[in-house]
């Protein structure tokens, strides 16, 4: 059987999160800044249950993928969103890195 694994925003919660089956598997959060037109991605976390499966880069993928599609700034705070970014050069979106950390 195939697990279902599904990747939400939450922005009442400033987070998307990915679930699998149905259960809580993972977020990454976020803050909204400069009137709502950046998103800077500050923690990602993966319930270690869950690990080893690819689901913190299908997560951040589609966090970061959302964020672009609303015309919105990334500025990845978050190792795991930094690390990302710089694995995946040709994401078009519109990253502002901060300082320090190109």
């Amino acid at each position: 059987m195939t697990e279902q694994i599904l990747v939400a925003h939450e922005p009442e919660r400033s987070r998307y999160v990915v679930t699998v089956d149905g259960a809580l598997a993972g977020f990454a959060e976020y803050r909204s800044r400069s009137g709502g037109s950046v998103r800077d991605f500050t923690h990602t976390e993966i319930d270690p249950a869950f690990g080893g499966r690819g689901l913190g880069g299908t997560l951040v993928s589609a966090a970061l993928a959302g964020t672009q599609r609303a015309g919105l700034t990334i500025v990845p705070h978050c190792p795991f969103v930094a690390a990302w970014l710089r694995r995946h050069p040709d994401f078009a979106g519109e990253v502002a890195w901060p300082e320090g950390a190109a």
